[in-house]
């Protein structure tokens, strides 16, 4: 599989591709956000890893280009990095609703593990956001309430979706059954009166997607 990754710090963006080639991936690196654009838009890559923050501006180059390379390629699967929970930048992912979307703050990609599986991931079609990320959109919405109905157990298994592990991951996680779990997300769907998807990757989009409104 082919990654494209975008960093301008050369001692991360080179510690990111070496490890990509060591476990089987080829990597083009770029360190700018028009050289990014050009690359996603002429040869689409199994996915790309992006930081927000690019050249020439700094400021959201990296996610103004992965989100123009999405609009010419639909789904185009992106794992984005930032320094900080920046919550505008979540919601944008989430925006188009095409899965193959994540968001990490860089202090995971020291992870190796963590991070290739977020790679692995968000390029077979999954959703990967940082717990930090889904802990700032859930305490933010529970300060207006939209979260204020779920249980403590409903919570947990909801930020897990949110995470995009399957039902057996978040029993195995709480220490619960599968059946517990089934009738929790079906409870966390009732009273966010949002409609039950078979497909995971969308139900997660779901989720978030309402609590980012």
């Amino acid at each position: 599989m082919r990654v494209v990754i975008a960093e301008d710090l050369f001692l991360l963006r080179d510690g990111l591709a070496r490890l990509l080639r060591e476990h089987g991936f080829e990597v083009d690196a770029v360190d700018n956000g028009p050289e990014l654009l050009d690359l996603l838009l002429d040869d689409p890559p199994g996915v790309a890893v992006v930081d927000v923050r690019l050249p020439p501006t700094f400021t959201d180059d990296g996610l103004r280009a992965a989100l123009a390379a999405r609009r010419r390629h639909p789904g185009l699967p992106i794992l984005l990095l930032s320094q900080y929970v920046e919550q505008l930048y979540a919601r944008e992912l989430l925006d188009d609703g095409a899965g193959a979307i994540g968001y990490l703050l860089k202090d995971r990609v020291f992870d190796a593990d963590q991070f290739l599986d977020a790679v692995r991931r968000v390029a077979g079609g999954g959703t990967v956001l940082d717990p930090e990320v889904i802990t700032r959109l859930l305490r933010r919405n529970d300060a207006r309430g939209t979260v204020s109905a779920l249980t403590e157990r409903e919570r947990d298994v909801l930020q897990l979706m949110a995470e995009g592990r399957s039902n057996s991951a978040i029993a195995a996680q709480l220490h619960v059954s599968d059946s517990a779990v089934t009738k929790h997300i079906a409870s966390i769907f009732g009273k966010l009166d949002l409609a039950p998807s078979t497909d995971d990757n969308r139900r997660v989009l779901a989720v978030l997607a309402y609590l980012n409104q």
